[in-house]
């Protein structure tokens, strides 16, 4: 962990992590090629895993060695693979009250399709039971915790509905907030035009966004890329725009070569991501929502962004090490080694 900051020390009253959204099983195919239609290509390898912006972060947070509260809220169907998201959740000791089975509809389910020699991802997705997911689901009027996570925002069809001109996402959020936590978000990277009135009215509700480089450029119109590269000035430039739009605390931006935050003071902050080799990647899978746990986590810890961004590319670096989302995550401290060995990349 970072130097002198222990896993107790300025911790507030409050303690633990609430992860609400999509809980969904992912079947991960890693791929010889990517086929053209009506061709055939070889899967390499098959494995089964957790997917979705809250399974995934509490996995994570319980994988890096979380020893505060998680707790997951969610629909799964009353299935097989509904039985396995309960498992694996006592399994890392995440509690599960509030993650409820429906015989109403399946466990949501994604094909990710990962091809060998690129990491690059397709996904197939099943919505299932996480189509069901509403405002009365969540109960924020006992609970202890600190901070509230809520993703994939444009991923939940009945919170990403419009009432009286907000996603009833937004009702959530103020629930959240109302209770006395600290809110995150996530969206997920839908090829769309939806960004501007689904994801924009909930930002005023938003303590800390998580954005990628694809859905900021969505939600702001700022093109954050110059062929491959992504371009400083214009991540700058988004992310006060962000805060513009009513991010009340940080913004996170995140690309495969680096992070940035910046808070509602205009203080802004670059970490770039771990000098990986390629051979070492075997898939891209959730690495960012394991940037997000890693932030998450110090944020929790109330480290300053600095530490909270390193351990959050930390994170993302050790996911990418297994085609799954959270298989690779290793402990706190091995995890921050992985900048010791491997150095970071330069910024652009």
């Amino acid at each position: 962990m970072p130097p002198g900051i222990g896993l107790r020390e300025n911790r507030a009253m409050r303690s633990g992590i609430i992860a609400g959204g999509n809980w969904i099983v992912d079947h991960v195919k890693l791929v010889q090629t990517w086929p053209k239609q009506e061709t055939l290509t070889s899967i390499l390898a098959h494995t089964r895993g957790n997917g979705g912006s809250p399974y995934n972060i509490l996995v994570n947070l319980a994988r890096l060695g979380a020893d505060f509260p998680l707790t997951g809220v969610g629909l799964v169907g009353a299935d097989e693979d509904g039985r396995t998201v309960l498992q694996t959740c006592h399994a890392h000791r995440i509690d599960t009250t509030q993650l409820q089975s429906t015989s109403a509809a399946a466990t949501s389910s994604t094909d990710v399709i990962t091809v060998g020699k690129t990491g690059r991802r397709t996904f197939f997705h099943q919505r299932g039971a996480n189509a069901l997911l509403d405002v009365d689901n969540f109960d924020f009027t006992a609970t202890p915790a600190k901070l509230f996570h809520l993703g994939y925002l444009l991923l939940l069809d009945r919170l990403d509905a419009i009432d009286d001109g907000y996603p009833r996402a937004c009702q959530v959020l103020r629930r959240a907030r109302a209770a006395g936590l600290r809110t995150s978000l996530d969206c997920v990277s839908e090829n769309s035009n939806r960004f501007k009135t689904i994801v924009v009215p909930a930002l005023p509700d938003v303590d800390v966004l998580f954005t990628n480089d694809y859905e900021v450029e969505k939600i702001t119109g700022i093109r954050l890329r110059r062929g491959t590269s992504v371009r400083p000035a214009a991540i700058e430039a988004a992310a006060r725009v962000l805060i513009g739009m009513g991010v009340r605390s940080w913004v996170v931006i995140h690309s495969p070569e680096l992070a940035y935050a910046c808070n509602v003071s205009g203080q802004g902050l670059w970490q770039p991501s771990l000098r990986l080799p390629p051979a070492e990647i075997r898939g891209t899978a959730g690495a960012g929502d394991a940037l997000a746990a890693g932030i998450l986590f110090g944020m929790h810890e109330e480290w300053p962004m600095t530490a909270s961004l390193k351990l959050g590319v930390c994170a993302a670096a050790a996911s990418l090490s297994h085609p799954s989302c959270s298989a690779g995550i290793l402990p706190l401290n091995e995890s921050l080694a992985l900048a010791e060995h491997h150095g970071y990349r330069k910024l652009p």
